[in-house]
């Protein structure tokens, strides 16, 4: 009998509607749903819930095969949202290239570094890039750490396409500019996104 057949069969003899489990477990009812229909697995932490609630033991409930397979993958989702978390935290720290004297500008007859705030030098063109650029990742930073607990796979491997698109085109448009502080920080930010993404759990 597989798990699906076993819960749906512990729930009856309980006389419980997919709701009223749901309730006593903490989880929605379209989760028992789903785990009735085959159509996935609880966590382990529901393992245990279903196990304690029904007063059986794991091993009657799933094969240690499928045991070993649900944490295994339970594992890879964990270390998946750390590193989306590591990678937000990262593009979180492009605020230093706004708030650091990082530029060079003229200051009283002297050339001075100066954050992105007080940066008057070159053409406005290049300052409004600048902005956009180090906005786009900060932003995405925000958004990705918002969502961390989410989980949506889809969503998640979009927004790290599109904080290392921007990171790479900000470190290019920085090296074009001869932006010789700023460059080495937003490169030490790359590295640090690749070095995240090299420890991403793969299928």
């Amino acid at each position: 009998m597989d798990f699906c057949e076993k819960l749906q069969a512990l729930r009856k003899s309980r006389e419980m509607t997919q709701e009223e489990l749901a309730q006593a477990l903490y989880v929605s009812r379209a989760a028992v749903s789903k785990w009735e229909s085959g159509r996935g697995y609880p966590s382990i932490d529901s393992l245990r819930d279903i196990s304690d609630f029904f007063s059986v033991s794991i091993d009657d409930l799933l094969s240690g095969e499928k045991l070993i397979s649900i944490a295994a993958n339970e594992n890879k989702s964990n270390i998946r949202n750390m590193c989306e978390l590591l990678i937000s935290v990262a593009d979180l720290f492009s605020v230093m290239l706004v708030v650091l004297p990082l530029y060079p500008d003229m200051v009283d007859g002297f050339v001075c570094s100066v954050s992105l705030i007080d940066y008057t030098q070159g053409s406005e063109t290049k300052r409004i890039i600048y902005w956009l650029l180090f906005a786009a990742l900060i932003v995405t930073g925000i958004i990705k750490a918002v969502l961390t607990k989410i989980k949506s796979e889809k969503l998640n491997k979009a927004l790290t396409c599109i904080s290392v698109i921007t990171n790479i085109i900000a470190v290019l448009f920085l090296a074009v500019a001869r932006e010789a502080y700023a460059i080495v920080i937003a490169f030490l930010i790359l590295m640090v996104k690749m070095i995240i993404l090299s420890k991403y759990p793969r299928e």
